[in-house]
């Protein structure tokens, strides 16, 4: 068993499509219409492109605006992604305007920082030791 799929729920298909592809530089996997204005939309790391995929996954559902809510008021990040130096891509990131809650906090064998991704959540990134 392995992990295929995980999602993160978004307030703007369009907008998140830029801000992961463009900002964080996943690439667009798929892309298809479901109903009328929604998208079955998926991004993946450039360099993992048939590995796990990411649903910007709308959120219209009456209970992920109060979840959200909670672990954003919590500081509890949504998603954790895996980056090889969080310092680096602390710097990056900063430079392209997004906003931390978490600067680069070194915790022994992993390096965490946490950012607002601008479509409703809390992202980690983290440093783990090979």
């Amino acid at each position: 068993m392995k992990i295929h799929l995980t999602s993160v729920f978004v307030d703007d298909q369009a907008e998140a499509l830029r801000f992961y592809t463009e900002i964080l530089g996943f690439v667009k996997k798929y892309d298809v219409p479901v109903g009328e204005k929604d998208r079955w939309l998926t991004v993946v790391s450039p360099d993992e492109p048939g590995g796990t995929q990411l649903l910007l996954e709308p959120a219209g559902h009456p209970a992920v605006r109060p979840y959200r809510d909670a672990l954003a008021k919590d500081g509890i990040p949504l998603a954790q992604f895996a980056v090889d130096d969080v310092h680096a891509e602390y710097a990056r990131l900063r430079a392209l305007g997004v906003r931390f809650t978490q600067e680069p906090l070194d915790m022994g064998v992993i390096t965490t920082a946490v950012f607002d991704d601008t479509c409703g959540n809390l992202i980690q990134i983290a440093t783990q030791p090979r």
